[in-house]
């Protein structure tokens, strides 16, 4: 009872310490990386509160006049920190909140995790201190993005279904088991569809834990995987039904699965897409996501392996997960897309070095070296990610400026990529690229509704010569801000613009329009 009682103290003060890593910068506006991410997860969470609270129905601020659905992931942040607005107001910190308790759940899951594959409480411990600590999970941990839920029911559904495989089997299995385990991982695959890597090691430990020979009608694991499949495939064709914009589908049959399929096709291609995988999708894993420490344990904890319940959950889930970095992460070379291989990388961790403690000596020295390491490698990890923790005061500034000047309930075409910026003007509308944006396009937003332009990369629209010379029939909203702003009302439209039009075009022909 009394190493019980010490067990969970360190725990808590594990959580703790890892909330305070996460309440770092709390308070940023979600113009820090991943911006882009941030905002349109926060949009959604604000369209949830104000237009349509349906967690089947996200929309995002662009594209036109609202509605704007999206297919994507089960909103599981937004919706619960919409659930936040509704009571206390639009504040993005509920987001933030939201992120970091599941990211110290997904320590606590470690924890007895590893405690129980590998026989040991210090390797819980070491596992939950090292999730606590990664780089990754600390920064992703704090964002208004799903990945830190995804990671967390992923690695709770994995828990609890390879301790379901390999109890002892009951003469008559209690539906409750089976149900709780499906609910989990369905809850991890509509969390995020990477997710699913899960059935990998779910599968391998099922087959292997008796006899290889059996039946597949006899698999356990499939009572997990088919149900959690189909909640799957039921959410993503009915939210795909109503969607204007197929995230999911989209990036998959537009960009993936060429790429899987010209590796497949040509040995030059599969090289490459290798060879980007072991090079910077490998150093995404081991600078901003594990960390340099993390990562080299890691490495080690897979190449001597220490006794465990089943060391074949740990190979599958490691081998499911570089295939996904393979097909996946080779095109979309986006860090945190690394994110289901966290956990893993805590548990293999943990188990390792409870391992090498229990043969190390145990003098003053040896402790106080410890300690001195474990904090070099929080400073270490730290510096990793201080970058992604910036942001550009002057564009938050202007975004909340405009948000107060311009009229309520405008349509606006904000000319630049990035839904953080649009949802800090709080408008509707589109958001563009200026260079490839046309005067047809304008008109066609402005009979929408558009009635406004903000020019945010200028030098940009200046480029676009047949754009911006005909945007000059439009005043400029007064006085002029951060960005150059056109008040595209036809109403206001400035004299002589049409003659202005004429000209431009006669000076185009003779190749003198810029």
């Amino acid at each position: 009872m009394r190493n019980e009682r010490a067990w969970l103290a360190a725990l808590g003060a594990i959580i703790l310490f890892g909330l305070a890593l996460r309440l770092v910068g709390i308070h940023n506006p979600i113009l820090d990386h991943p911006g882009w991410r941030q905002g349109d997860t926060a949009a959604i969470a604000r369209n949830f509160a104000e237009l349509r609270f349906d967690v089947f129905y996200p929309q995002t601020d662009y594209d036109g006049p609202p509605p704007n659905y999206v297919e994507l992931e089960l909103q599981i942040v937004p919706f619960v920190a919409a659930l936040g607005y509704k009571l206390l107001g639009v504040h993005e910190i509920f987001g933030r909140l939201v992120s970091i308790a599941f990211s110290l759940g997904t320590v606590a899951v470690l924890a007895y995790f590893a405690r129980w594959l590998f026989f040991s409480r210090l390797a819980g411990l070491c596992a939950a201190f090292l999730y606590a600590v990664f780089p990754g999970s600390v920064y992703y941990g704090r964002t208004f993005t799903p990945d830190g839920t995804m990671a967390f029911f992923l690695t709770a559904s994995l828990f609890a279904g390879t301790w379901w495989l390999l109890r002892p089997t009951p003469r008559r299995i209690p539906a409750w088991g089976d149900v709780a385990c499906a609910g989990l991982l369905a809850l991890a695959f509509l969390a995020k569809p990477v997710a699913t890597l899960a059935v990998v090691p779910l599968l391998a430990v099922d087959y292997l834990r008796v006899d290889p020979r059996r039946a597949l009608y006899q698999s356990r694991a499939l009572l997990l995987v088919v149900p959690a499949a189909a909640v799957l495939l039921l959410y993503l064709r009915y939210v795909g039904s109503h969607a204007e914009w197929h995230w999911a589908s989209g990036i998959t049959e537009k960009h993936v699965l060429p790429s899987l399929l010209q590796a497949l096709a040509s040995p030059r291609a599969l090289l490459a897409k290798s060879t980007l995988l072991c090079t910077q999708v490998s150093a995404m894993f081991a600078t901003t996501i594990a960390g340099p420490a993390g990562f080299g344990i890691g490495a080690l904890a897979f190449a001597f392996m220490p006794r465990a319940r089943s060391r074949t959950l740990l190979y599958a889930w490691l081998a499911a997960g570089i295939a996904y970095a393979f097909v996946v992460v080779t095109v979309e070379r986006v860090d945190y897309y690394l994110f289901p291989l966290l956990p893993l990388a805590a548990l293999a961790a943990g188990g390792f070095l409870a391992a090498l403690w229990e043969r190390a000596p145990r003098t003053v020295l040896h402790c106080a070296g410890v300690a001195l390491l474990a904090v070099a490698i929080v400073a270490d990890n730290e510096a990793q990610i201080l970058p992604y923790y910036r942001y550009r005061h002057a564009v938050y500034a202007a975004a909340k400026s405009l948000d107060r000047r311009l009229a309520p309930d405008a349509l606006v075409v904000m000319a630049h990529y990035d839904p953080s910026v649009l949802y800090y003007i709080n408008r509707k509308g589109w958001q563009e690229d200026p260079y490839l944006w046309t005067p047809f396009d304008e008109q066609s937003a402005i009979k929408k509704g558009a009635r406004y332009f903000i020019a945010v990369e200028g030098t940009r629209l200046r480029r676009n010569a047949e754009l911006y010379a005909w945007l000059q029939r439009f005043p400029l909203l007064e006085p002029p801000g951060l960005w150059p702003v056109y008040e595209t009302d036809y109403a206001k439209m400035l004299p002589g613009a049409e003659e202005r039009w004429r000209e431009f075009r006669r000076a185009e022909k003779t190749g003198s329009s810029r």
